[in-house]
Formats: C-alpha cells, structure tokens, sequence
C-alpha cells in the first residue's frame, strides 16, 4: 500500500465528505470489491483497506484523532504506511486483529451454530411397525434465507466488523477493587459475539439470514421399528447460522397394539384354542398370521401349554436381513356345555379307558419347568 494515500483517498471523498457521503462510498466500494462478489485476489485486499478506512472515518471520535495526526496527507504523518494508522487505532495487528475479511471469516466461524433440531410423531399400525411405512410431515422450517444467501445483508452491501468490539466478538471491561484491576470479558452485546455488524439488513429475513417456510418432509420407516422408537432423518432439522451444519428431524414412533400378538423383541407370541378332540386326534388348524393364512400341525395327544414355532414369521429385523419367529402356545378348551348325546359319549370313553364317572385315585409328581 503506497504511504501518500491516506483513508479519504482510499474511500474517494474529500476530507469534509459528511457522514452519509462515506457511508455510501463505502457501500459502493464493498459492492464491488467483496470476496464473495469479486473473485480477484487484489480485491480482497482492496476490500480490507476501504473497511479499515471506513471503520475509522464512520466513527466522529476515531475520525478526529486520524485527522490531528494525518491532516497534512501521508508526508506530514508519524506513520510509515495505512497499517500503522489502524494499529494506532486498533492495536497491534491492525486489519488483521479486527476487520479484515480473514478476522471475520474468523469471528463468523467462531460463532457457527449448528440449526436447531425438529422433533415430530409417528403413529402407525402393528402391521405398519412391521413392515415399514411410509409419513410426510408438514412442518416449519427454518431456512437459509435466499435473498442474501444467509448473511443477513440486503443485497449488494456486505456485514462490517462490528463497531462496539473492533470484530473480536468480546468486549473487556475493567473494575478497580481492593484486590486491583479486574479485567471481565463478556459477549459483545452488538453483535452477540459474531464479530460482525450489519447496517442495511436484508429485507426479508431483517438480518437473521433465516427464514420460516413451510415444508413437506416424506420418510421412509423401515420395517421392524418399534413403540418409543425414535429415528433420526439427518438435516432435515432447521438451517444453521452463519456457517452452522443443519439440524435433524427426529421422528418418535408410537405403535398401535395389536389384537392377536404380543410382541418382544422381533419374536411374536400368540395363543390358539383348540377343542380337547383336536387335541386329542390331532390334525392340521389354519391361522391369520402376519403373512397371510398360516397352518399349523397339531399332533395326536397334544396337551395344553404346547408351544408350536413357526420360523421366520415374527417381525424382521431392523436394517438387517432375518426375521424373528411366531411362538404358538396351543390351549386346549374343555368343554362346558355338554349336550345329552355328548355326555354319553364322553362317559363310554371314560368307562372304555376304565376311568368311570366315581371317584378316582390320581399320583403326585414333581413340577417340570
């Protein structure tokens, strides 16, 4: 940077230019040479001088003492290049400590913030639960702002280094005690610790670079999920700030019970009556599985408490392959309601298998578990 160009030359206006003339010199300089518009390296520099001029000159205090020091031009100046004016202003560092395009890519990254997360629910049918379904849900979302592409600045202007903090994010203040000075960092109030200030917001996101839009998200349940289940769609959540990933959207699963399985795991338990001649006989029962029409072999002499397996017929397995089983537990109904023929028949069989109708003697043995 040549030594003869002092913080008017480099803004274009003469040393009384008002307040609103350097304002929208600036402007229309970071118009043109802002990194995201101008892809030129010399612009990114441009870029970093007219903001430290403008940092300075938009400011009455600063703006006076540059003008005691510099008055007479670069000549009659104790600084050796525009670098030394901003360390006089800013400390050590100059732009590079405060406002240069580095320090607030700096400070905005500092300051990232992942978007927020959505939670919704899911109701759905045993059958749903699975073998998986399909939900859109109508939500709001917070989305990065189209106008100005989530910086939070109309179009054509650009966010500045935040005038409270000089960019840092942080303001220090120091207190005076029994014990000394006490130095407290705190955020910046200003720019709630971004660094970064905007003075013309976009207009359709008044500067918060997000904006709510209503959305249609469609997910895919898989087959096997189960009730309080919560599955997670990555970034689908709400966008994030200044650089932040987005969030997700989690969705809690709730499922119906069903009338005919008790469910644990990815095994599935049921019960079937069947009469004591089944039972006895033996022979073949059709079920309504969950698959369809189901048979299932009853052998002769079945007795009450047998449990039938049936593979493969449970629920499958969550984002693998397999399935788990359906256990049958056969109960054998005795019956009540005895017509006369019935009981006939009943007490021919007792007197064949020499049982009677009198009282009989029975043995104790050991339960079997």
């Amino acid at each position: 940077m040549s030594a003869t160009r002092d913080l008017y030359e480099l803004l274009g206006v003469p040393r009384d230019a008002s307040q609103d003339e350097i304002r929208r010199a600036y402007r229309r300089l970071a118009r043109e040479l802002h990194p995201d518009v101008n892809g030129d390296p010399r612009a990114e520099a441009r870029f970093k001088e007219i903001t430290g001029a403008y940092e300075i000159l938009s400011d009455p205090d600063k703006r006076a003492r540059y003008d005691a020091y510099g008055r007479g031009g670069a000549e009659g100046s104790p600084f050796g290049d525009i670098q030394d004016i901003f360390d006089l202003f800013f400390g050590q560092g100059g732009l590079g400590g405060f406002g240069s395009v580095g320090a607030r890519r700096r400070a905005s990254r500092s300051v990232a913030r992942r978007g927020e997360d959505i939670a919704v629910g899911a109701r759905l049918s045993f059958r749903e639960a699975v073998f998986g379904a399909r939900r859109e849900f109508e939500i709001e979302r917070l989305l990065t702002c189209e106008r100005c592409a989530g910086v939070g600045a109309e179009p054509g202007t650009a966010p500045i280094a935040c005038r409270t903090c000089g960019g840092t994010g942080e303001v220090r203040s120091v207190r005076r005690s029994v014990f000394g000075a006490l130095v407290t960092t705190t955020t910046c109030r200003t720019c709630e610790g971004s660094g970064t200030e905007i003075p013309d917001r976009c207009e359709r996101c008044r500067g918060r670079g997000r904006v709510r839009v209503p959305s249609t998200v469609a997910v895919d349940i898989p087959a096997g999920v189960a009730d309080g289940m919560e599955l997670r769609v990555a970034g689908s959540g709400h966008a994030g700030v200044r650089g932040g990933g987005p969030g997700d959207l989690f969705v809690r699963i709730e499922v119906e019970p069903s009338i005919a399985f008790e469910r644990r795991g990815q095994d599935l338990f049921a019960v079937l009556d069947i009469s004591i001649t089944r039972a006895t006989l033996g022979g073949e029962v059709e079920v309504e599985g969950l698959d369809g029409p189901e048979r299932i072999r009853i052998e002769p002499g079945t007795e009450s408490g047998t449990v039938v397996r049936l593979k493969g017929r449970g629920v499958p397995n969550l984002n693998r392959p397999g399935r788990g089983d359906l256990f049958v537990t056969l109960h054998v109904v005795t019956p009540r309601d005895l017509s006369p023929q019935e009981r006939e028949l009943l007490t021919r069989l007792a007197e064949l298998r020499g049982e009677g109708a009198g009282p009989g003697r029975g043995e104790l043995r050991r339960p079997e578990y």
